[in-house]
């Protein structure tokens, strides 16, 4: 019907003796889907700072975390790890000298969650540990940490692994200055559900490694043909993870000093010309391929006492080649390290 043949509402004859009820009028009648457009009209696009919640309102708000085991999603198993990973803070940190360093940290805190239950309460591994925030970090303090993580999510396991860049004042080989050199370091913690726990130390080392076949290689033309060349070497990095024997302490002082020992040939933070001329001197004193890396460490950690267990991961970042050199090694204790390592790519400095 075209709109020239409606009336307006206001045209319909209304019975004078019919009651409003019995005769409503054409805008009072309202289609069945009327209340919820007007409920979210009703809704307001505010944000209110001055709202205080209460201990009643908080009580009321949905969990969907904390639901039936009918909700949950999947097969209904447990979870061997969940939490959050990457959450950042300043941590203080006890150098070997007993001193306190503060060092932005980024951690990854973990539990078990069985088949009972849909989900953990992913903010109370945030809580938990902001309790702890002000205290003076080592391995032996991740075991407190844990055992609140599983009092206070309800878990039989717990992870904790804290991220984090020491700094270690370095001298040059001959000019007399010195710098700081930074040193990717990570504690990490276990707790198991029988409680033994499990304290770990990864520990990156940066260094250089002269190729001996290309320095032989190289005095070779030298010698025959009086061709002047140049052996190859490369920046490199060596991975160490150790486990810690329960009541032993190791540094990261310590682990620096093994790698120093074993390797020789760190890179350099400040250097002028005599401090380049040493570093070749110092190259030509220890050369290596990755396999004598690996050995050369090995023999460093298995001769310490405190070290219960440990994995060695090297890299060369061959200049001659357009790929790189790698080896993995371990200790072989059972139940520990298996030199199951892949993630060479981390390796790249």
């Amino acid at each position: 019907m075209s709109t020239e043949n409606r009336k307006p509402a206001s045209a319909v004859p209304v019975n004078p003796g019919a009651s409003a009820v019995s005769a409503p009028s054409a805008t009072s009648v309202q289609p069945a889907s009327s209340a919820p457009v007007a409920e979210a009209a009703a809704l307001r696009r505010v944000y209110d700072p001055a709202f205080k919640v209460t201990s009643d309102y908080r009580a009321s708000l949905p969990d969907a975390q904390n639901a039936t085991i009918a909700d949950i999603q999947g097969a209904q198993v447990p979870i061997l790890q969940v939490g959050i990973s990457g959450f950042r803070l300043p941590l203080q940190f006890l150098t070997a000298a007993c001193k306190q360093v503060s060092l932005e940290t980024t951690v990854t805190g973990t539990v078990s969650l069985d088949s009972e239950h849909k989900g953990i309460n992913m903010s109370r591994i945030m809580r938990t540990f902001y309790e702890f925030k002000d205290r003076v970090f080592t391995p032996d303090l991740l075991e407190e940490v844990l055992l609140r993580y599983k009092q206070d999510l309800g878990s039989t396991r717990a992870r904790l692994r804290l991220a984090f860049n020491y700094p270690l004042l370095q001298k040059s080989l001959r000019s007399g200055n010195e710098g700081y050199q930074y040193y990717s370091v990570v504690y990490e913690g276990a707790l198991c559900d029988l409680n033994w726990f499990r304290q770990y130390l990864h520990f990156d080392f940066v260094y250089s490694s002269a190729c001996p076949c290309s320095a032989d290689l190289t005095e070779h033309a030298r010698e025959t043909r009086h061709v002047y060349g140049i052996p190859h070497s490369q920046r490199s990095k060596a991975r160490l993870s150790v486990e810690i024997q329960p009541g032993h302490r190791l540094t990261i002082e310590d682990l620096h000093k093994h790698c120093l020992d074993a390797l020789q040939t760190e890179t350099q933070v400040f250097v002028r010309r005599e401090d380049e001329q040493a570093f070749a001197e110092l190259n030509g004193a220890f050369p290596k391929f990755v396999e004598d890396a690996a050995r050369l460490l090995y023999e460093r950690l298995d001769g310490d006492a405190r070290i219960r267990d440990f994995q060695i991961a090297c890299a060369h970042l061959e200049s001659l080649h357009s790929h790189n050199a790698v080896a993995v090694i371990s200790k072989g204790l059972p139940g520990g390290f298996s030199a199951d390592f892949s993630d060479f790519p981390s390796l790249v400095c």
